[in-house]
């Protein structure tokens, strides 16, 4: 377990310096959209080489079978990364990141408080919601 939780803080440590990589590639560029695509391109080919590195590639033959909304996850993934690309100029590395954890905890709350997605229903706790509390009070102090 504490490798998994080593494994998604090193994650979250790689959000924090993918978006001024991201920032500098839409400067160089002189558009975000484009930067953002960029991005994308090239961790599609890193993860389409990992996949057939791991004899995985056969996988992607079963895309016409899988249910459209599925297939959404790419659009929330692009939404975060041009999300990131625009605002961390003018917010910060520490404002943005502590913006997407507070959209992540609350997202998440809501999805573990009603299973949604397939997921398994998880009370919502005081515990919880204090967590979250702490974060949109990290959020506005990351302002002052």
């Amino acid at each position: 377990m504490w490798w998994v939780i080593l494994a998604v803080v090193l994650g979250g440590a790689a959000i924090s310096v993918q978006a001024p990589i991201n920032a500098a590639l839409s400067r160089e560029l002189g558009a975000a959209v484009p930067a953002a695509a960029v991005s994308f391109g090239v961790g599609f080919l890193v993860l389409l080489a990992i996949a057939a590195f791991q004899g995985q590639g056969g996988a992607f033959l079963k895309l016409p079978q899988v249910p459209a909304w599925t297939l959404v996850g790419g659009v929330l993934g692009a939404w975060y990364v041009f999300a990131t690309v625009w605002g961390v100029a003018s917010l910060g590395v520490v404002t943005l990141v502590a913006a997407l954890i507070l959209g992540q905890m609350a997202a998440a709350m809501v999805i573990d408080a009603t299973g949604a997605l397939g997921m398994a229903v998880r009370e919502v706790t005081p515990t919880r919601l204090a967590a979250a509390a702490l974060v949109a009070a990290g959020l506005l102090l990351s302002r002052l």
